[in-house]
């Protein structure tokens, strides 16, 4: 009686470079002003104020401070004052600087999120035949994944 197997060995390599790419994103904050409370007269309302001799509104609105009393003297009273001064409107072109993939400078907003990334520096990868790996890091935002697969299968 004879045997008979077939044997099947399979070797693959694959490797994998990125780079991400910079990014940013901004959203200018504006200014708020709130205030409530109760058993209080206000002899001047507190609220927002436009920056003086500001034709434009690039400058974020002040703060007008208001005056408060107790109307009745000896009652039970609450005052809550909220201010947030916002952002600054930045003129177009300035704010963000990206240099050769990287954000170099960030906008001046109250909320900023941003990616840096985008220079592939030394960035390589090879894979000999033998399966003998070398991976070598970029820069910033890069990435570099190698794999070595070995199969052996027998039906």
């Amino acid at each position: 009686m004879s045997a008979r197997a077939d044997l099947i060995h399979r070797l693959t390599t694959s490797t994998q470079l990125s780079v991400d790419g910079a990014a940013t994103q901004a959203t200018r904050i504006g200014s708020t002003y709130s205030v409530s409370g109760n058993n209080i007269t206000a002899g001047t309302m507190g609220g927002l104020t436009k920056s003086a001799g500001d034709t434009i509104t690039t400058a974020a609105a002040s703060q007008t401070q208001g005056s408060y009393s107790v109307t009745t003297a000896g009652s039970a009273f609450s005052l809550t004052e909220s201010f947030i001064l916002g952002d600054a409107v930045n003129p177009i072109g300035t704010g963000v600087d990206v240099s050769a993939g990287i954000v170099a400078d960030m906008p001046a907003y109250g909320s900023v999120v941003t990616q840096s990334g985008g220079v592939a520096g030394s960035l390589a990868g090879t894979i000999t035949s033998a399966g003998v790996m070398t991976l070598t890091a970029g820069g910033a935002g890069t990435s570099a994944t190698g794999q070595f697969v070995s199969e052996i299968s027998i039906d």
